[in-house]
């Protein structure tokens, strides 16, 4: 039987849950968020800490970049804001960002 274009990996949608998905971010940033370190400054430290409680800034997360399509709902995230950038969201995946006061933005 002939088949004309075959495209062995049509289906091919590697994904990601929630739970993994701050381990996409910068090694600084999850650091700082467990632990903060010593060597930088108290003002830094301030700075970083009312950016990370308020709601006007949110961490960009591109999950296409590291080769993920497609996010998943397991999995808890912190209440701080997100914006996730992927292919396909789950539903529920969608909604606990939303909860988080994160966004969904599609990338084509």
């Amino acid at each position: 039987m002939r088949y004309f274009h075959l495209n062995k990996n049509k289906y091919h949608c590697p994904i990601i849950n929630l739970d993994k998905l701050w381990t996409l971010v910068g090694e600084e940033v999850r650091s700082f968020a467990v632990n903060p370190c010593f060597h930088y400054t108290a003002s830094r430290i301030r700075k970083r800490l009312e950016a990370a409680k308020s709601k006007d800034k949110a961490a960009v997360i591109d999950v296409t970049k590291s080769g993920y399509f497609k996010v998943l709902g397991k999995g808890e995230l912190p209440n701080q804001p997100v914006v996730v950038k992927a292919k396909f969201f789950s539903k529920l995946a969608e909604s606990k960002i939303k909860e988080a006061g994160g966004a969904c933005v599609l990338v084509a």
